[in-house]
Parts: structure tokens; sequence; C-alpha cells
């Protein structure tokens, strides 16, 4: 598994921190375009949002550049019992590391967060994911990372979802919060595979790899610092700390 994972994430190490020491040797004062780490900020609530029911547990599906980061984050939300990393928008058939990763099969890397809602509302989960989670102005990219698979796109379970999502977005244009237009893709009617093994709880178990260090290391302090009510110290895990590489 650790060839397999060699193989496909080369980048995710050495992008962003060859291009800052090419850079820093020639003596340029340029650098790689700022992680959603960097560019996080305090939003307001969303003004709709899912009325309290007798749900004891609702899901949200959402995608913001690498699931690594994402689902760190996630997993620090209190309220959250489960983030798991996967694919959505494309066939069960291609939904593997690999293939995804072609940027070819219509996947993008996304969460399924599994969620109390009599402890966090959908329309939170949707503040952390525009204010935390990711830059949605960006387009099929985060960070160092390029292509359809790294897009930004929520992926509604239901029509009420779809609608709160609509909703919020257009708040946030509306009070031109990120000076940019928000560019999330919301995408209904599609399903959620889970991804290889290897990528569940990769933040925290990995929490010395460049680029979790660079892009996604800040997204977890963010959340603390901008919305602390929101944050909790100790991350839900998948469970696969033991999991071979």
């Amino acid at each position: 598994m650790a060839e397999k994972l060699k193989r496909s994430t080369p980048w995710r190490i050495g992008a962003a921190a060859t291009f800052a020491a090419l850079a820093l040797a020639a003596g340029l004062e340029i650098g790689p375009r700022a992680s959603a780490g960097e560019t996080a900020r305090a939003l307001p609530p969303a003004a709709v949002d899912e009325q309290p029911g007798a749900a004891k547990s609702e899901v949200a599906v959402l995608a913001g550049g690498c699931f690594w980061g994402v689902q760190g984050v996630f997993q620090h939300v209190d309220g959250v019992t489960s983030a798991v990393s996967g694919y959505a928008g494309g066939r069960e058939s291609t939904a593997h590391y690999d293939w995804v990763s072609t940027g070819t099969t219509g996947h993008a890397e996304s969460v399924k967060v599994t969620f109390d809602p009599s402890k966090v509302s959908y329309g939170h989960i949707l503040q952390v994911y525009f204010s935390v989670a990711h830059d949605p102005t960006e387009i099929n990219r985060q960070g160092p990372d390029e292509g359809t698979q790294y897009r930004s796109a929520i992926f509604p379970v239901n029509d009420e979802q779809a609608r709160i999502a609509k909703a919020y977005i257009a708040q946030l244009d509306a009070a031109h919060v990120f000076g940019r237009e928000i560019a999330t893709k919301i995408e209904p009617d599609k399903t959620f595979f889970p991804a290889e093994a290897y990528h569940q709880d990769y933040l925290t178990r990995h929490p010395t790899y460049p680029y979790i260090v660079y892009n996604d290391l800040p997204k977890i302090e963010n959340l603390r610092r901008i919305a602390p009510e929101l944050y909790r110290a100790d991350p839900v895990l998948v469970g696969t700390a033991d999991a071979t590489e």
C-alpha cells in the first residue's frame, strides 16, 4: 500500500514545497497559491436552515479539494459523529483513487459527514465548509491540487439540503464576503463511495506529512479560532489508525 501511495500522491508532498524552494533560491517574491487554511474567514450563519426535528442523525456529502483536510476539519466539529473520505459524482466502478486522480471519472474527492442535528445543524455544517474547510471561489482546484476531482461541490441527500445550500450560497454572494463569486456547484442525486482505508484519518495519523502541515493543519486551527463554539479538541475517527499503508 505504501508503494501505491507514493506513486499516486508524490505531488501532494512536493508541489507547493518545491515551487517555494525554487522561488526562494531564485530570489523571487512569489510563492504557491494560498491554501484554504490561509484564506479562512468568519462567515455569518445561514439565514435559511433546517428546522429541528425528530431525526437523531443526518448526512452531508461535501467536496472541497483533497479529502484529507476536509475530513480532518469535520472530525473536529462538535456534533459530528463520523466523517469518511470518499468519492462522489461518478460511477461505482471508477470510485478508486488511481482512477479518480486522472480527473476523468466525474468523481470529486468528497467527505460524508454524519452529524446529530440536535447539536449542529446542516446550516452550521455548511458554515464550516465555506469558512474553514476550503476556498469556495476556486474552480477545479484547491491549493496545489488541480483537476475536476478537486472541485468545490455539495451533494445534497434531499431537496431540503439543496434548498438550504442554494440559499446560503446566494446569501454569501450577496454579501460579497469573498470578493469573488462562489464557484461551488450543487450536484444532487449522486452516490457517495468510501475511499480506500489508507486515506481515512490521514491528517490525524500523519501530522508531520509536509502536505498536511502546509495545507491542512491550519484549517484545524482556524476552526478553533473562528468557530470555538463548534470546535472540539479530540477528533472522531473512522478507526483505521492501524491500517496497513
